[in-house]
Order: structure tokens, then sequence, then C-alpha cells
């Protein structure tokens, strides 16, 4: 019993490392590549060599976001919850020509909380509504009768 409980000590001390893991996703190193994008001088083939593919492409105007999110493990105790690092995001826009025309990094500093309305909108009618009784029975005798027909 001593021997199995020591062995399970030894692998669990085995798997545990003292680097954090952390999960990168997006376009990686886009801080350092922000400052290589040139006001009216690149265009979308300096862009996309630059950082590379966009993550997303606007529908509405010629704008391209690049977002590189970092997430990293907390401690033991926090059963795997997962610590935001970094957020940041680089906004894109080019002129009718291609050029680019503005450029924008928002990083963690930048993001907003996003407060819920917590008002609930009433309904016309009350369940405990006349109608209400009246309509439900009538669409309970509809739905029976449909029933016996199949």
């Amino acid at each position: 019993m001593k021997y199995i409980f020591l062995s399970f000590i030894f692998l669990f001390t085995l798997n545990c490392s003292i680097n954090k893991v952390s999960n990168s996703h997006g376009a990686k190193f886009i801080e350092t590549k922000y400052d290589k994008i040139i006001l009216n001088k690149s265009n979308k083939n300096d862009v996309r060599k630059i950082i590379g593919p966009p993550s997303s492409i606007s529908k509405f105007n010629d704008s391209w976001f690049y977002i590189e999110r970092k997430k990293t493990n907390q401690s033991l105790l926090k059963l795997g919850k997962k610590k935001l690092l970094s957020n940041n995001i680089i906004i894109v826009e080019f002129n009718s020509m291609g050029v680019v025309s503005k450029k924008e990094f928002l990083n963690l500093k930048n993001m907003n909380d996003i407060k819920i309305a917590e008002k609930k909108t009433k309904k016309k009618y009350d369940q405990d509504d006349v109608l209400y009784d009246i309509f439900s029975t009538l669409r309970e005798k509809l739905n029976v009768a449909s029933k016996r027909k199949k």
C-alpha cells in the first residue's frame, strides 16, 4: 500500500510543471507587427505579408480585423479557470485604392464591460385572464381533434 501511494505521488508531481500553460488564439505578436504598417503607404498585399490573413473582414466598410488572445491557467485552487493575459486587436481600414487609411490597436485596457439591462418586459395578457382560458381550451380541443384524425 505504501508503494502504491508513493508511486501515485511520484506520477502526480511528474505531471505538474513549473511553467504555466498558456493558450494562444489568432495572429501572434501583432503588437510588434502593428508598427510596421505605414499609413497612406502600405496596401492590402503589404498588410498580408506583415501580419497574414485577417481574422475577420468587415462587410460594411473595407476593414480588416486581426485578433490575438492569450489565456493561461490559474492556480490549482481555481479549478481550471483561465485568466486572460492579453487580448489584442488591430483594426486596419483601407481606402478605395486599397491603401491603409486608418489603423487602430486595442488591448486589454481598452476593453469595456457590457452592462446587461435587468428590466423585463411584461406580456399584455396574463395567464389568469379569461380570454387566455378561452383560447387555451379552444387550442386544446383543436389539437385533440387533429390527433384523432391521424
